[in-house]
């Protein structure tokens, strides 16, 4: 079987921490052939490491779309430009995987869904974090109907002091928001997927500008002080999601707040038979999932053993980043679906779009 031939837009760190090693971890199935970046070192320094003997490198995305030798576009650029990048690499043919979120708009995001559909290729989003074991574990519970009717949902992205000090994150022309783009789509993904619910009736929310510009708040960041003159985007955003049926979810997103429990692409179900908690992020030293439940006259929790197979991809252990480009090139190469659908990625973006349009109004957003 020839192998799928990869090219990468952006060679910055989401490409570099996940993408590329992912590509080599699953070289039996891919190559890199194309890279580039607008900074034409990044690009020369990823295609030294991970890419085929001439390997393309370039600064204009439009040449690596055009190139033939490509089948596969990965874009890992800032989320402003998620739109333009997808759309022309749909023109030319080419399968896309994006970066989390899809856009930053929820009318860019629907141009993305349009591109796609006329071009008949594969297309699939960047939220690995389905991909965890536990995160797995909670998806087969909730399809096996052991929680019951789930009715109330939280999506936690909390980090304490976790501002990014690197990149474009507190741009906002570029990233198009702060936390609650950046690190609460990977939450709302976990809880939406998980309820299986996508019919969403209102949204409100509340963002919130405190510390991004306080000097004496960033001691403590683990990425070091980020710059407060810099700062553009929300420092924590609270938003609360009504659906259609009744369920609601709360969702709580921050890179920077004075709250102890940080937990970071987590969620917490409530069912009518049980509840579930993933547990995660800066105030727990592992990744795990608790079921509560009444049992034997008594309430009890229930926690992973650990090890296993676990569902939806094929056996073994890797980090999630890998077993998701692996199931991504399967689903290319075989002609099936990718675990993480367009349709549903739109959803998120469009709630946390109507989260930042309701904090500005004051106004509830009504789907």
């Amino acid at each position: 079987m020839a192998k799928l031939r990869i090219g990468v837009i952006g060679c910055g760190g989401i490409a570099n921490q996940k993408h590329l090693p992912a590509m080599k971890a699953n070289s039996d199935l891919c190559e890199v052939v194309a890279f580039c970046d607008i900074i034409l070192e990044r690009a020369e320094k990823a295609a030294e490491e991970y890419g085929v003997p001439g390997a393309q490198v370039c600064e204009d995305y439009h040449e690596l779309c055009a190139n033939p030798d490509v089948d596969v576009v990965h874009v890992c650029t800032p989320n402003v430009s998620h739109c333009e990048i997808t759309v022309e690499a749909f023109a030319q043919g080419k399968h896309v995987y994006c970066e989390k979120p899809m856009s930053h708009s929820p009318e860019d995001a629907e141009k993305m869904i349009e591109a796609w559909k006329k071009s008949g290729k594969q297309f699939t989003i960047g939220y690995q974090n389905r991909f965890r074991p536990e995160v797995q574990n909670l998806k087969a519970a909730c399809e096996a109907g052991d929680l019951g009717e789930i009715y109330y949902g939280k999506a936690h992205a909390i980090r304490r002091r976790g501002v990014p000090t690197w990149g474009v994150f507190p741009n906002k022309a570029l990233q198009g928001g702060g936390p609650l783009i950046d690190i609460g789509t990977h939450a709302l993904d976990i809880t939406l997927w998980c309820m299986n619910n996508y019919d969403v009736e209102s949204v409100s929310g509340s963002v919130f500008y405190k510390l991004g510009h306080l000097q004496q708040a960033t001691e403590g960041n683990v990425f070091g002080p980020w710059d407060p003159e810099t700062y553009e985007v929300e420092d924590s955003a609270m938003g609360f999601i009504k659906m259609k049926n009744g369920a609601t979810i709360s969702l709580e997103a921050a890179w920077a707040i004075n709250l102890r429990d940080a937990k970071e692409a987590a969620t917490t179900l409530c069912g009518t038979k049980a509840g579930a908690e993933i547990i995660s992020g800066m105030s727990y030293p592992s990744q795990s999932v608790v079921y509560n439940r009444g049992r034997n006259g008594q309430l009890m929790d229930e926690v992973l053993a650990g090890g296993g197979a676990v569902a939806y991809f094929e056996g073994g252990s890797a980090e999630p980043g890998v077993i998701d480009n692996r199931q991504w090139l399967n689903a290319i190469i075989n002609g099936t679906e990718p675990l993480v659908k367009p349709e549903e990625a739109l959803v998120v973006t469009k709630v946390l779009d109507a989260i930042y349009k309701a904090a500005e109004t004051g106004h509830e957003i009504r789907f």
